[in-house]
C-alpha cells in the first residue's frame, strides 16, 4: 500500500510541475509519475545541498520538494532537447 501512495504522490507532483512548465499536453499519466518520482529524488538532493531537509514523508513539504525537483527535471530535459 505504501508504494501505491508514493506512485500517486509522484503522479501529483509530476502533474503540478507539468502545469507550471506548460508541458501538460505533451505528458501522459506515466510520464507524470516518472517525472514526479525522479523529481522527488532531485528535489531532495537539491534541498540537502542547501542545508534543508529533503523529502520528509507524505506531507505538503515533501510535495513541494518533489514539484521543485520535477520542474528542474522538465527544464533540463528541454535544454537537452534543444542542444541535440
Amino acid at each position: 500500500m505504501n508504494i501505491l501512495l508514493w506512485i500517486i504522490f509522484g503522479a501529483l507532483a509530476g502533474w503540478i510541475a507539468s502545469l507550471i512548465m506548460r508541458a501538460d499536453g505533451q505528458m501522459g499519466a506515466l510520464a507524470n509519475i516518472i517525472v514526479g518520482i525522479l523529481g522527488g529524488v532531485i528535489g531532495g538532493f537539491l534541498m540537502n545541498q542547501f542545508g534543508a531537509a529533503g523529502a520528509t514523508g507524505f506531507n505538503l513539504y515533501s510535495l513541494l520538494v518533489a514539484v521543485l525537483g520535477s520542474v528542474v527535471l522538465i527544464f533540463l530535459v528541454r535544454v537537452f532537447r534543444r542542444a541535440v
